[in-house]
């Protein structure tokens, strides 16, 4: 769980920003003074410093040559100049009060990405050979700019266990990113279970990820194992999870939460060590803010997000493409 300092002297911007910080998932210290942070916490040991630029003695610019983690500024003076000034002292960001709540949560996810990403190629870049291995290993074409760094993102998301969410066109290939995620991750030797969200009827989704106890309504004559509990150790992939229903995008969000599952007819919670990958073609942020997807849901799994490059973007890679389906299909047909 990330760990995030927020250094503000204003009582109820400080306890807003730790609020909307714990619901998504971070873990939070906070202090008052840049003279408080520093005497009371390791200021190294945080994903994120988030401080006002404005504070009872020193400026939360000081912070910057004190620590080694990103510093992202808040002010009320959100002039070019204030902003320009923080970025040349070093901040990784600014941000205006008061503060969008979509806009901090987003910035927050970024630069954790941005800078766990940084941490983790401390080791030598992969070269060309270790990214056509990832590609060569999980059935992924392309030697394209885009999908070179769609390569070099697998390899670093695949470690990791964060919720991770695929944005791409129909057709662009985000199950086989599914795969290799879960193939060069540590969870490679349980399953990874795949369901089309769009391809199951509403009134059956629910039954199907979560399971159900014989008796739970008409024709549940057996107790049945639902697909997350299935992936029990692995991965579970939703794709186009922009057509779940509300109510199961609702119990979807108690599983995230809460690491447990309960069985339709059940009062019995089990808890299940399952990652998520999630997919869409959708623009998942439009359809929350319009009441078509649960906003709390879009966050929690947008932890990081890796965009699929259309087809029309790849170059050379159309025709890599077209030769080996032409090569598979012909081999199909023994020609």
């Amino acid at each position: 769980m990330p760990k995030i300092l927020i250094v503000e002297d204003e009582d109820v911007i400080r306890l807003a920003l730790r609020r909307l910080l714990e619901r998504n998932d971070y873990q939070v210290d906070e202090a008052n003074s840049v003279q408080k942070a520093l005497s009371t916490y390791n200021v190294n040991d945080y994903s994120l410093i988030i401080s006002d630029l404005r504070l009872p003695g020193a400026a939360g610019t000081d912070l910057i040559s004190k620590t080694d983690a990103p510093v992202l500024i808040m002010t009320s003076y959100a002039s070019l100049k204030s902003a320009v000034d923080s970025m040349k002292k070093g901040a990784i960001d600014y941000i205006a009060k008061p503060f969008d709540h979509d806009e901090m949560l987003e910035t927050v996810a970024r630069i954790i990405l941005s800078t766990n990403s940084e941490r983790q190629t401390s080791a030598p870049e992969p070269n060309s050979s270790q990214r056509k291995q990832i590609a060569d290993a999980n059935g992924m074409i392309g030697s394209c700019k885009a999908m070179q760094q769609l390569y070099d993102h697998i390899r670093r998301a695949a470690p990791t266990d964060a919720t991770i969410l695929v944005h791409g066109e129909t057709g662009t290939g985000k199950e086989l990113v599914a795969r290799a995620i879960h193939n060069q991750s540590t969870r490679n030797g349980k399953p990874i279970i795949c369901v089309n969200c769009a391809a199951i009827p509403e009134t059956l989704i629910e039954s199907e990820l979560f399971g159900y106890e014989k008796g739970a309504f008409t024709g549940a004559n057996t107790n049945r194992t639902g697909l997350i509990e299935a992936a029990d150790g692995g991965t579970l992939f939703l794709d186009e999870i922009g057509e779940l229903p509300l109510e199961a995008q609702a119990r979807l969000l108690r599983f995230i939460q809460e690491d447990e599952i309960r069985r339709i007819g059940s009062v019995e919670s089990i808890k299940v060590n399952v990652r998520l990958i999630c997919a869409t073609h959708r623009d998942l942020k439009e359809m929350a803010h319009s009441g078509r997807f649960r906003e709390d849901l879009y966050y929690r799994i947008n932890v990081m997000k890796l965009e699929l490059p259309p087809l029309r973007e790849r170059g050379k890679d159309i025709l890599e493409l077209a030769e080996t389906l032409l090569k598979n299909r012909c081999e199909k047909m023994k020609k």
